[in-house]
C-alpha cells in the first residue's frame, strides 16, 4: 500500500472492509468528516493539516485488525481537547461508548514531563485509565506511534523530550500489557532521537551481520517447511523475523557488545494450528538440527508474566550457524503481537469477545491510590512498575511477577510481610544461596524462616528492588529508632 493510500479516508475504509466487512463503514467516515470539520484550519508543527494526525493514529489500529469503535474513538481523539466541539456533542452524534474513550484520552491530556511530582500523576491517571478501559491505552499508543513517526518537525529538546518519554514509560507499559508490535514501534522510533550515535551503530552492526544471509536463511526456511510437511505436521505460516533495532541494541549491552552470544538477531517464526502441534514440531526440528543446550524455552506451559506464549529453541546447522525458531499457535501470535489488543482484533470468525477486566491494570489502579502517593522517586517506580520483568516459582509452582534484577527478599516480602521479616536464608534450584543473589527467569525459590526473628536486617535495603521490600525495611528501621528513644527518655 502506498504512503499517499494510507493517508487517505479512503484507504483506511479499504484497510477495514478487509478485515471486517460487515463494520459500519459509514459510522468510520462520518468520524473522519466530523473531525476534519471540527480540527479545520488547525496545523501541526510540520505545515500539514491536522487531521494528517488523527487519520495516521487510526491507520495504526486499523493494521491491528481492530474492532471499528476503537478506529472511530481514534478519528475523535483530539477533538474535545483541541477544538471548540464538547464531549456532550461527541455522544449525541457518536454515543456513549465513543463519548467514554474519547474522554479517557482527553482526561490523559497532553501528557508532559513537569519534573518528578507531576510525572508520577501522569502514571497515575494512565493507570486509571488502564483499569478503566484498556482501549483507551490502544488509541494514546497509536497517538503517541504516530507523533513520533513525524517528530523532524518538532526542535530537537522537544523531539527528545517526547522520545525519551516514549521509550522509557509509553514503551514499558506496552510491554506490560504484552503488545509486542506498539513496543517495538514505540522503542525504534524513540531510539534514534534519544540515542542517535548508538542508533546507527547498531543499525550497521545488524546490516554487516544480516549481510549475504538471505540464501542460507531461505535454505533453513525451506528445509523447516518440507521436513514439517513430511512429518505431517501442518503449517499455517512459516517466515523469518529480523530482531527489532532497539531490543538487538538492548541484547548487545547485556552481552558486552559480543555480537557472537546473540542467536536470535534473525528468528523463524512458525505458526502451527494446535498446541499439540507446537510440540510435534518443536520435535522435528530438534530431529533434523541439533538443539543448543539451555536455549529451550517453554513459554507455553509458562507463559511471561504479560501472558506471552510460545516454543523458542535455537539449533545448530551444518554451516556452523544458530538460528532461532519460535513455535506457536495463531491464537498465540496474535497475542504476542498485539496484547490485550487482541481482544478486539478481528479475525475469520470476526471480532472476539472482549475480556472485560484486565487483571495486571486493576492491580496497578489498586496499588496507585497507595503506594504513587508516597513514591518520589522516578527511578523506583519505573522499577517497580515499569522495568522488564521475571517470573519465578514457589516450591508448590505458583507463579510470581518481579521485576528484573530482584534478589529472594523481594520474593519474600511478595509472598508475606512476615515471611520478608523473618526470611535467614533461601534455597534456588535446590541450591543454598545469598539473600543479594539476582534472581531469573524459571528459578525456583524456597524462603528459609527463622521463627524467632522479628524484623528485617537494614543491610538488605542496599540490594532490593522493589517498593514493597524496601518500605518494610525502612518502616522497621523507624520502629526500632522510636522504641530505642522511648526506653531511654525518662518515665515521666
Amino acid at each position: 500500500m502506498t504512503k499517499q493510500k494510507k493517508q487517505t479516508i479512503e484507504g483506511l475504509l479499504e484497510k477495514v472492509r478487509e478485515y471486517a466487512p460487515q463494520a459500519d463503514l459509514d459510522l468510520i467516515k462520518l468520524a473522519y468528516e466530523f473531525a476534519y470539520d471540527a480540527h479545520d484550519g488547525q496545523f501541526r508543527k510540520s505545515g500539514e493539516p491536522y487531521i494528517i494526525h488523527p487519520l495516521g493514529a487510526a491507520h495504526i489500529v486499523a493494521d491491528m485488525k481492530i474492532d471499528p469503535v476503537i478506529i472511530v474513538a481514534t478519528l475523535l481523539h483530539d477533538v474535545p481537547e483541541d477544538t471548540e466541539v464538547t464531549l456532550d456533542e461527541l455522544e449525541k452524534n457518536f454515543g456513549q461508548e465513543i463519548r467514554k474513550l474519547v474522554e479517557g484520552i482527553t482526561k490523559l491530556g497532553k501528557l508532559k514531563y513537569r519534573g518528578v511530582e507531576r510525572y508520577i500523576e501522569n502514571l497515575r491517571k494512565m493507570f486509571v485509565a488502564m483499569a478503566e478501559d484498556v482501549r483507551v491505552m490502544i488509541i494514546k499508543f497509536a497517538d503517541r506511534i504516530h507523533n513520533l513517526s513525524t517528530l523532524d518537525a518538532l526542535p530537537p529538546q522537544k523531539r527528545y523530550r517526547i522520545a525519551l518519554e516514549s521509550l522509557e514509560i509509553y514503551a514499558p507499559i506496552a510491554n506490560r500489557l504484552g503488545m509486542a508490535d506498539m513496543k517495538g514501534q514505540l522503542e525504534d522510533l524513540s531510539f534514534k532521537f534519544v540515542y542517535p550515535k548508538e542508533y546507527e551503530r547498531t543499525k550497521k552492526i545488524r546490516e554487516e551481520k544480516l549481510a549475504g544471509k538471505e540464501k542460507f536463511l531461505k535454505h533453513i526456511e525451506d528445509t523447516a517447511k518440507k521436513e514439517l510437511a513430511l512429518a505431517g505436521v501442518p503449517v499455517k505460516e512459516l517466515y523469518g523475523r529480523e530482531k527489532r533495532l532497539y531490543s538487538f541494541y538492548q541484547k548487545l549491552l547485556r552481552k558486552d557488545n559480543q555480537i557472537a552470544k546473540i542467536y536470535d538477531l534473525v528468528a523463524i517464526r512458525v505458526i502451527v494450528p494446535t498446541v499439540a502441534d507446537c510440540y510435534a514440531a518443536l520435535g522435528i526440528l530438534h530431529y533434523i538440527w541439533r538443539p543448543m543446550k539451555g536455549r529451550i524455552k517453554d513459554y507455553i506451559s509458562q507463559p511471561k508474566p504479560n501472558g506471552y506464549k510460545s516454543l523458542h529453541t535455537t539449533v545448530f546447522t551444518p554451516e556452523g550457524e544458530h538460528v532461532e525458531f519460535q513455535i506457536r499457535t495463531q491464537e498465540m501470535h496474535e497475542e504476542a503481537e498485539f496484547g490485550i489488543a487482541a481482544h478486539w482484533h478481528y479475525d475469520e470468525h470476526g471480532a472476539r469477545m472482549p475480556k472485560k477486566e484486565v487483571a495486571w491494570a486493576k492491580e496497578l489502579a489498586e496499588i496507585q491510590k497507595d503506594m504513587l502517593t508516597k513514591l518520589n522517586d522516578l527511578e523506583e517506580m519505573k522499577v517497580d512498575f515499569l522495568q522488564s520483568r521475571i517470573f519465578v516459582f514457589t516450591p508448590k509452582g505458583d507463579v510470581i511477577d518481579l521485576p528484573d534484577g530482584a534478589t529472594p527478599i523481594d520474593f519474600a516480602y511478595h509472598i508475606h510481610t512476615d515471611v520478608g521479616n523473618k526470611c535467614n536464608g533461601a534455597i534456588v534450584n535446590d541450591k543454598m544461596v545469598s539473600l543479594d543473589t539476582e534472581l531469573k527467569n524459571g528459578d525456583v525459590i524456597d524462603i528459609i524462616l527463622d521463627k524467632n526473628r522479628k524484623e528485617p536486617n537494614q543491610d538488605w535495603i542496599h540490594f532490593v528492588k522493589t517498593h514493597t521490600a524496601k518500605t518494610h525495611i525502612k518502616n522497621a528501621a523507624k520502629r526500632k529508632h522510636t522504641s530505642w528513644i522511648k526506653s531511654v527518655l525518662p518515665n515521666k
